[in-house]
């Protein structure tokens, strides 16, 4: 029969999820819709040449239109919500209301409660919705349930996870690949981590290490920021003893976007500069993302999860997977929109073909390991297996 699609949001992650449930998710039809006609037009031209197809369409809608987006989602099987994050509780009411299952990109824990917390209302749906689709958090989670079901008795998973320039140009060595508002966002707060057992609340910035990868990626550094584990720390009390998520930079990065938010340059609240009033981090966006953003260069995406526990003869064990993605030349995707955009692909078509319970459910528990990395590996993309 086939699946019914809509993608909204046509921008990098956007396109590159509606390319992949094109080719892989069974479309009978698929809408990329956007506020911008010539943004959402450009994506699904991008991807129909791509695929020698006419099957990716486009519609305009304004995501906070409540009544303009039930009327589009009705009669989709599933929704890729690619808008920023500060929309998906509305695309979940909405989604909701048209009896559509809906996954998004995540990026805020707080606003991932809230789309939980309409459980309910989708089971009397008959739908699912599932935050949190995208890279981290995301396809990092999905790994490590997929290590932890290796194991009689898991116990600790970390996981560390960045976007890199393959070319790193200083100096700041960094090439944003997405809305710099989720940068900024990841760089402000704490993080949520399980530390023997416990919840407990970490610095961003903090905790720097060394972690070396295969060439041509060399050391890099980690460091702790907000917003990758999402729930899971309070999905797997009980169950875990750790788990954590840290960020991968090259080397230098951490020391010196602290000092930027020593200084109160990620701060929200405005203040008087003369007779003017500035809000630090808009600023920050607006003298940052030129230094930053270079469209022509190619990128990287790293992704390690450790998994260590017991298995079934109460050995001590350690599951190391790793992903180390590149800029695709054949269809000029960057990492950073494979390895956001595929993974909340693939969730949307397990949505559409009724492979997840119905209900607003965490990414962790709704998504079986095992199904997630047959759907990667039919993709033929990187995913690396150790066991030590």
């Amino acid at each position: 029969m086939g699946c019914n699609y809509v993608v909204l949001g046509a921008g990098r992650q956007g396109t590159a999820a509606a390319y992949d449930l094109l080719r892989y998710g069974q479309a009978r039809s698929l809408v990329i819709a956007d506020h911008d006609a010539e943004l959402a037009h450009q994506a699904a031209d991008k991807v129909n040449v791509l695929l020698q197809s006419d099957l990716a369409q486009v519609a305009v809608v304004d995501v906070t239109d409540q009544a303009a987006l039930v009327n589009l989602l009705c009669g989709t099987d599933a929704v890729v919500s690619a808008v920023p994050y500060r929309f998906n509780l509305g695309v979940a009411r909405a989604a909701i209301e048209a009896g559509t299952s809906m996954c998004d990109l995540g990026g805020n824990t707080e606003l991932v409660w809230q789309e939980l917390a309409l459980d309910e209302e989708a089971k009397a749906a008959g739908v699912s919705i599932i935050p949190d689709c995208g890279l981290m958090p995301g396809l990092g989670n999905t790994l490590a349930v997929y290590a932890m079901s290796q194991m009689a008795q898991p116990q600790h998973v970390r996981i560390f996870v960045g976007g890199l320039p393959r070319d790193p140009r200083p100096p700041f060595d960094y090439l944003l690949t997405f809305h710099i508002a989720g940068l900024s966002n990841e760089y402000a707060g704490h993080a949520i981590y399980l530390r023997n057992g416990a919840i407990v609340e970490v610095p961003v910035f903090s905790e720097l290490e060394m972690l070396d990868f295969p060439e041509p990626v060399g050391q890099c550094e980690a460091f702790v920021t907000s917003g990758g584990t999402s729930i899971c720390p309070w999905t797997f009390e009980g169950r875990l003893l750790t788990y954590e998520e840290k960020t991968v930079r090259y080397p230098g990065h951490c020391v010196a976007f602290k000092a930027f938010a020593d200084l109160g340059l990620l701060d929200q609240t405005a203040i008087k500069v003369g007779e003017v009033s500035v809000v630090p981090r808009e600023l920050f966006h607006v003298l940052l993302e030129p230094k930053i953003s270079y469209p022509e260069d190619k990128d990287l995406v790293v992704l390690r999860v450790l998994c260590s526990g017991e298995n079934a003869a109460g050995r001590l064990v350690e599951t190391k997977l790793e992903v180390i993605d590149f800029h695709d030349p054949a269809t000029g995707f960057r990492s950073m929109e494979r390895m956001t955009g595929f993974p909340a692909a693939i969730v949307a078509h397990l949505l559409a073909t009724g492979q997840t319970p119905r209900g607003a459910l965490p990414l962790e528990t709704a998504v079986d390991g095992w199904a997630f990395v047959a759907e990667w590996r039919k993709r033929g993309l990187p995913l690396s297996e150790e066991i030590v």
